[in-house]
């Protein structure tokens, strides 16, 4: 993403009449490595940095960049900390964080499915008990509803058949899962073949085609929260279309984040005037930036505004967006 948006602005004469130059490391997703690879960058003389990818290796390397006075933007580190903590102003993502999810799968459940009881399934993991630790804080923080059961599975199981009997015994009208499409497929064939009818919600783990495969008819009528669906957005389109054309294959996941996160930071840059730390940021709260992700800033956290996620219904066998 950041050589096909850097090759298409330096064939139109640069950032600010000058040539963007990419230096390219991997932190192999380790924290341990990413401090050696900020390092490094902050040597080389970096301005702005598109990266790091993992949430772990992020936070290693962020301290090191904040001394440094260098913007950096994730287009894939979801941990919610990374911004809410307020301990790095230099960063931005434009992806939602995990707690974005929990949020709207929430409020889904009761404002638009005007549900009471609510059970909570999370797959031990960082990314499902996450999720699902959010889901938790904002039932019990609503006084319209009532967390009935908060349990974790074993992933990989055959049998899901106890926590099944559970969320029965519960009186949930729903369950908000947190993990990913294996699990959530075992667990929903069995509740449908219990008879119940038990509303399932996840996220984006689940949204997944290979969800719909194995859970069969067992998947239809199954809520899913997932990025915003870009693919008529012109832009997304025309970045997909070049990714194939410069590579020969489909682009693959965080893409056009990576896309967009490119085109802000330069466009922050270009709009700053200059490489200096504080217009550059200044830059990317208050100026807006068309990306295949549509239009956005960021807020004063750093999370862009404009980016976030939607909720899927699995319809005659496949997700559809819900407006």
């Amino acid at each position: 993403a950041a050589e096909l948006v850097v090759n298409d602005i330096n064939a139109k004469g640069g950032v600010l009449g000058k040539q963007v130059q990419l230096l390219v490391e991997d932190d192999v997703c380790k924290p341990e490595v990413a401090t050696n690879t900020a390092t490094k960058l902050v040597s080389e003389g970096v301005h702005v940095v598109l990266g790091h990818i993992c949430s772990g290796a992020t936070k290693a390397a962020l301290g090191i960049y904040k001394d440094a006075n260098i913007p950096v933007m994730s287009p894939s580190a979801t941990n919610p900390d990374l911004t809410q903590s307020g301990d790095y102003p230099n960063f931005f993502r434009t992806i939602a964080s995990d707690d974005a999810q929990a949020r709207m799968q929430v409020d889904f459940a009761l404002d638009v499915l005007n549900l009471k009881k609510i059970a909570v399934l999370h797959d031990k993991g960082d990314y499902g008990k996450g999720l699902a630790e959010f889901a938790k804080q904002f039932i019990e923080a609503d006084e319209r509803a009532e967390l009935v059961l908060y349990e974790g599975i074993t992933p990989g199981a055959v049998d899901y058949s106890a926590v099944v009997q559970k969320i029965k015994r519960s009186g949930a009208e729903a369950v908000i899962f947190g993990g990913y499409h294996p699990e959530a497929s075992k667990i929903v064939s069995q509740m449908r073949k219990k008879r119940m009818d038990t509303i399932f919600i996840s996220d984006d783990g689940v949204k997944d085609d290979t969800f719909i495969k194995v859970a069969q008819e067992s998947a239809e009528g199954v809520y899913a929260t997932g990025p915003r669906d870009t693919s008529s957005n012109p832009m997304a389109i025309a970045a997909e279309q070049a990714h194939q054309k410069a590579f020969g294959a489909d682009p693959g996941a965080f893409f056009l984040n990576a896309y967009a996160a490119t085109l802000a930071l330069l466009n922050a840059i270009e709009q700053a005037g200059s490489t200096d730390y504080a217009a550059v940021t200044e830059a990317l709260r208050t100026k807006d930036v068309e990306t295949p992700l549509g239009k956005i800033r960021f807020d004063e956290r750093g999370d862009a505004i404009g980016v976030g996620f939607s909720m899927y219904q699995v319809k005659d066998g496949v997700y559809v967006e819900l407006k």
